[in-house]
C-alpha cells in the first residue's frame, strides 16, 4: 500500500485556517487504525503541501491511488474515515466530496511556472524539491555557465520585476555585475503589504527553495556573497518554512563556503520587517536592514550602484526570484513564449473580493481581464453585476466593466490608469461605492506614509479629508476638480513610489465613475447605498407583511407598527445601522 498510495493535504495558510493540521492528524490516525503503514518521512505516504490555489475550497486533499488522482474539497476530520474506508481500501472515490467542475475551470486557463510545484511538493522537505529538479539550475549555472552567460539568459527571457515597476531583471543584474566593489548584496523583497495580496507569502510557504535557488543564481551572476530576505513578521508560517529551507540548503552545500565545490561563497540571512508598508520601497527597505528607521531616500543613485551599506545591491521580489530556476532549466525561449511582446512570461495574482472563486492564480501576461474574472474566478458572488476591479493594491487603479476585455500586462494597465503591481486583484460589485473605495485606499496610504516628504505627508491627508467630506454629505462644488489637481501634484512631487502612486485610486475612480462623485456632492446620495451619512431607510408598503422582524432587530426602537400591518421607520431615531435591511426577508426595507 505504501508504494501505491500518496495523500497530499493543503497546509498553506488557507489550508491551516480551514483545519489542515486536524485533517492531517485524522488521516494518520485512520491509516493506523486500518493497519496501513504511513508516516511523514521523506518517503512518506502523507505529504503536507503549500497553497493549491483555490483557497475558497480548503481543506483540499489529493488521494493518489495507483497513479490515479482524486481531489477532495472542504474536507473536515470527520470525513476522513469514510475516505479511507471507501476510497483507499475499497477503491471507490467518495464522489459527493470530490471537486466539482468549477475547480477544473479555475485551473484550465492558468499556466503555472512559479506555482508549478506549489501544492505539489512538501515545502519543509528539500528532498521533495530535489525530486522535481530542484537546484538543477544552480548546478548547471555553476558548472557550465559564466555570470555573463546566466545574465544573458535572464535578459533573453524577458523577465521583468514582479514587484511593481516591471524593470528588466537581467538588465538590473548586468548593471550590478559591471560595478566594481569588494562587497555586493542581493536582497529578496518579501515585504508584501497590499490589502488583499498574498502572492509572495504563498510562494514562500509552498516552495521556499525555489526562491533560495533564484537568489543563489542571482548572487553568482552579480558577484554578491551576502543576501537578505526581508520578510514581514506577520507571516509566521512563511518565516518558519524559510528558516527550515535555509538550514537544509546549507546542509546540502547549496549555501555557505565553496558552494558545490566551486570558489563561490554565498549565504542568506532573514530580516523581519515590522509591518511598515513603506518598507516595500527599496531604499526604505535598505534603511530598515541597516537598523535605521524605514524611510526612503532620493534616487539616483539607485541601489544597484549604491545600496545596502553603500555597496552595489540587487533587490528583487519573491516572484521574480522564484522564476529564475525554471527559466534556467527550461530556457529563455520557453519562458518568453508566454505573454506578450513587451510583457513576457506569467504573473501570479491574488484574486479576492466579490468573486466566487477567490484564491491564488498564475496566468500568462496578456490574458484578457474578462477571462480572469469569469472563466477562472467563476464570476461575481451572488450573481451580482461586476462593477470594477482594483489592480496593483493601494498604488493601482480601478478598472470598470466596459474595459473587461483589456489585456492584463504592464503597458495595457498603465494606459487605463492602473498597474500590475505586485499582483493584488480585488473584485468589486454593484453594491460597492467607488468614492468609498477610493477613501479606503487613501486611508491606508495616508496612515502608511513615513512623513519624510511634504507632498505625501500633507497631500494624502488633504486628499483623504476631501473624500471624507464627500462621503459624509458635505461635498462642495469644485471638490472633484480640487481632488484631481491635488492628486496630480502629489504624484509629481512625492519622494518615493508610495506618494507617487497613492492618488491612483482617486484619479481612476473619478475617470470612470465621475457620476458617483457628482451624486454624492450635488444630490447628497450614495448610489450604491454604502455611505452611511447619505443613507435613509424606508419601509416599502407594498412589500411589508408586518412580520415584525425589522422591529425586533432595530437597536434604537426607530421602527413601529402592529403585527400584520405596514411598519414605519422614524428617521429621527434611525441610526442607519442596516440591521432592518438585513433582517427583512421580503425586501420591504429600501435604501434612500
Amino acid at each position: 500500500m505504501k508504494n501505491d498510495l500518496l495523500i497530499k493535504i493543503c497546509m498553506g495558510t488557507g489550508g491551516l485556517a480551514a483545519g489542515g493540521s486536524e485533517v492531517m492528524d485524522a488521516f494518520k490516525k485512520q491509516l493506523r487504525v486500518k493497519g496501513i503503514k504511513a508516516d511523514i518521512s521523506k518517503h512518506c505516504s502523507i505529504h503536507r503541501v503549500g497553497c493549491r490555489g483555490l483557497c475558497a475550497k480548503d481543506v483540499l486533499v489529493d488521494i493518489i491511488l495507483n497513479n490515479v488522482k482524486t481531489t477532495y474539497q472542504f474536507i473536515k476530520p470527520y470525513m476522513v474515515e469514510r475516505i479511507i474506508e471507501e476510497h483507499v481500501i475499497n477503491g471507490n472515490p467518495v464522489e459527493e466530496w470530490a471537486v466539482t467542475e468549477d475547480y477544473h475551470q479555475f485551473h484550465n486557463k492558468q499556466i503555472k511556472v512559479v506555482l508549478s510545484d506549489c501544492g505539489n511538493i512538501d515545502p519543509e522537505d528539500i528532498e521533495s524539491y530535489l525530486n522535481v529538479g530542484g537546484y538543477d539550475a544552480l548546478k548547471q549555472v555553476i558548472s557550465t555557465m559564466s555570470p555573463k552567460d546566466t545574465i544573458e539568459i535572464i535578459k533573453k527571457s524577458g523577465l521583468r520585476g514582479r514587484g511593481g515597476a516591471g524593470f528588466p531583471t537581467g538588465v538590473k543584474w548586468e548593471i550590478c555585475f559591471k560595478e566594481t566593489s569588494s562587497q555586493k548584496y542581493i536582497i529578496c523583497n518579501a515585504d508584501e503589504g497590499d490589502p488583499g495580496a498574498f502572492m509572495d507569502r504563498s510562494v514562500i510557504e509552498g516552495n521556499p527553495h525555489a526562491v533560495i535557488e533564484g537568489m543563489i543564481i542571482g548572487a553568482y551572476s552579480t558577484g554578491a556573497d551576502k543576501g537578505y530576505v526581508y520578510i514581514r513578521a506577520e507571516y509566521p508560517l512563511a518565516v518558519e518554512r524559510l528558516k527550515k529551507a535555509l538550514n537544509q540548503a546549507r546542509q546540502n552545500k547549496f549555501l555557505g563556503k565553496n558552494i558545490l565545490g566551486k570558489k563561490f561563497d554565498f549565504d542568506i540571512k532573514i530580516k523581519l520587517g515590522a509591518g511598515a508598508f513603506v518598507c516595500g520601497e527599496e531604499t526604505a527597505l535598505i534603511a530598515s536592514i541597516e537598523g535605521q528607521r524605514g524611510m526612503p531616500r532620493a534616487k539616483p543613485p539607485f541601489p544597484v550602484y549604491k545600496g545596502l551599506w553603500e555597496k552595489p545591491t540587487v533587490i528583487n521580489n519573491v516572484e521574480t526570484l522564484a522564476n529564475v530556476p525554471y527559466i534556467i532549466r527550461n530556457g529563455a525561449e520557453w519562458y518568453s513564449s508566454f505573454g506578450t511582446e513587451k510583457s513576457k512570461g506569467t504573473k501570479v495574482f491574488a484574486l479576492t473580493g466579490k468573486i466566487k472563486n477567490s484564491g491564488l492564480i498564475e496566468v500568462p501576461m496578456g490574458i484578457p481581464l474578462r477571462e480572469i474574472i469569469y472563466d477562472i474566478g467563476g464570476g461575481i458572488e451572488n450573481n451580482m453585476a461586476f462593477k470594477a476591479v482594483q489592480t496593483g493594491g493601494p498604488s493601482g487603479g480601478c478598472i470598470p466593466a466596459d474595459l473587461l476585455d483589456i489585456k492584463v500586462d504592464y503597458e495595457s494597465l498603465a494606459q487605463v490608469g492602473s498597474i500590475v503591481g505586485s499582483g493584488g486583484m480585488v473584485v468589486l460589485d454593484e453594491n460597492d461605492c467607488m468614492v468609498n473605495i477610493a477613501k479606503f485606499f487613501l486611508q491606508f496610504t495616508q496612515s502608511e506614509s513615513c512623513g519624510k516628504c511634504i507632498p505625501c505627508r500633507i497631500g494624502t491627508k488633504r486628499l483623504l479629508e476631501i473624500l471624507e467630506r464627500i462621503t459624509c454629505g458635505k461635498g462642495r462644488e469644485g471638490d472633484i476638480e480640487l481632488l484631481e489637481d491635488l492628486a496630480n501634484d502629489v504624484k509629481a512631487t512625492s519622494l518615493c513610489g508610495l506618494g507617487q502612486t497613492a492618488p491612483n485610486p482617486i484619479l481612476s475612480t473619478i475617470r470612470y465613475f465621475r457620476d458617483e462623485y457628482e451624486a454624492h456632492i450635488t444630490k447628497k446620495k450614495c448610489p450604491a447605498g454604502v455611505c452611511k451619512d447619505l443613507l435613509s431607510y424606508v419601509v416599502i408598503a407594498e412589500f411589508c407583511k408586518g412580520c415584525g422582524a425589522c422591529k425586533r432587530v432595530c437597536p434604537s426602537s426607530a421602527i413601529s407598527g402592529e403585527k400584520k400591518a405596514v411598519h414605519k421607520i422614524d428617521p429621527d431615531l434611525c441610526v442607519k445601522c442596516g440591521a432592518c435591511f438585513e433582517a427583512c426577508k421580503f425586501k420591504a426595507i429600501g435604501k434612500g
